[in-house]
């Protein structure tokens, strides 16, 4: 079985992956080795001193290492050692009832200020991370996704913790497409789709600056400027099925540039609340009547 190493956006995990699917749409995360009751493969691996979480999913392997070692030194014998078991007819997962069993969940849409957009709201966690796809080039990241694009009426995703925006192009209406996709959803996520691999998940720069990391190299403005907008603003626009993110403030002109997703990207209302609601918001809590907001995208 041919084994192609890739490396991923965290350079403590990498993947194995193969031609063909190794799981029948099922998700595994192997945090020790008590945990591979189910996986002999996953078991196997945990005996390697850098081994610290194995994840089985579609057609690949990844392994999150310890830092005692780089994987530079040791990918290609990691590659080997899966290789060999494989080829020795060792078992990557034993599929058991309890872990094909479907797992029922409800999804209900939910109307946005943008009438384009719909939000579909789903009762567990789907996403720690949010990911917008402006086209299906972008799904790498989302096996959902990049089914859903296959619909023609389809022109814009965005998916965040428990729900997926949909943006329509204008040759549908919602009350002729709506339940088909609610029912599409639904029955991928029942069925163990894969919603979003976070592992594959490219990040945006303007994300980054909300990481702490990099959060602490931008001026004390800027930083006040994040904390407000994560604190007040984003809760109200993720309600809507929306998101905002910072890009940059300047000093001189005292001017906050933002990006725009999902429902708030392109929605008829966005100037107004930007100017009416987050402007005036940062002039009060800043103290400062000369900021002015922009989004780059709207």
């Amino acid at each position: 079985m041919q084994i192609t190493i890739k490396e991923t956006q965290n350079p403590a995990i990498i993947k194995f992956e193969f031609q063909d699917f190794i799981t029948k749409n099922q998700n595994y995360e192997f945090k020790n080795i008590d945990e591979t009751k189910n996986s002999p493969l996953a078991q196997k691996l945990f005996y390697l001193p850098f081994v610290k979480t194995v994840y089985i999913s579609g057609n690949f392997i990844a392994i999150e290492r310890f830092s005692i070692v780089e994987w530079s030194d040791v990918k290609d014998e990691v590659a080997q050692q899966i290789s060999d078991f494989i080829a020795d007819g060792g078992k990557i997962i034993i599929e058991e009832q309890s872990f094909v069993k479907k797992i029922p969940i409800t999804v209900y849409s939910e109307t946005t200020p943008n009438p384009f957009t719909l939000k579909f709201v789903v009762s567990r966690m789907v996403t720690k991370k949010a990911i917008e796809c402006k086209n299906i080039d972008e799904t790498a990241a989302s096996p959902l996704a990049k089914e859903l694009f296959k619909f023609p009426f389809v022109k814009e995703i965005f998916i965040d913790e428990n729900y997926i925006t949909i943006t329509r192009y204008e040759i549908a209406t919602w009350d002729e497409i709506t339940l088909e996709l609610r029912t599409f959803i639904k029955q991928f996520i029942e069925n163990g789709g894969t919603v979003v691999d976070e592992s594959l998940i490219v990040e945006n720069p303007n994300q980054e600056k909300q990481q702490i990391a990099n959060f602490n190299n931008l001026d004390t403005t800027s930083q006040q400027i994040i904390n407000i907008l994560e604190e007040y603003v984003k809760p109200a626009v993720a309600a809507d099925g929306g998101n905002i993110l910072f890009d940059s403030y300047d000093e001189k002109t005292k001017n906050v540039k933002v990006i725009l997703q999902g429902s708030c990207n392109g929605c008829p209302s966005s100037t107004f609340t930007l100017k009416n609601g987050i402007e005036n918001m940062l002039k009060n809590m800043l103290h400062d009547n000369e900021i002015v907001v922009e989004a780059l995208n709207a």
